[in-house]
C-alpha cells in the first residue's frame, strides 16, 4: 500500500516517500510533508541549479543558497531559476 502525505507544494494527498531524503530533523519533516511528485520536481530543478549555477556541494554557502531555495519552491515562492530559463510549455 502506498503512504500518502498531505503535500505543502500541491495543497493535496499524493503519494510520499518512502523514507526520508536525508537524516534529521529537515530530512524527517520533508519526509512527512512533502510527496514524492515534489521532492522528484526539486531534485531535477536543484540539478539545473547546480549546473547552471556552476555549485560546489564542497562549499556551504552554496549549500545555505540550495537549503533556502528548497524551501521557497516547496513553500510555492518564487524560487530561483537559472539565467536564461525558459520552462517548457504545457
Amino acid at each position: 500500500m502506498t503512504r500518502t502525505v498531505f503535500c505543502k507544494k500541491y495543497q493535496q494527498e499524493l503519494e510520499g516517500l518512502t523514507k526520508p531524503p536525508y537524516p534529521g530533523a529537515k530530512g524527517q519533516e520533508i519526509y512527512e510533508t512533502v510527496s514524492k511528485k515534489a521532492w522528484e520536481e526539486w531534485q531535477a530543478h536543484q540539478t539545473m541549479l547546480i549546473n547552471e549555477k556552476q555549485l560546489s556541494m564542497m562549499d556551504p554557502g552554496s549549500r545555505k543558497f540550495l537549503q533556502a531555495e528548497m524551501e521557497k519552491f516547496f513553500a510555492g515562492e518564487d524560487f530561483e531559476q537559472a539565467e536564461g530559463y525558459v520552462p517548457p510549455s504545457e
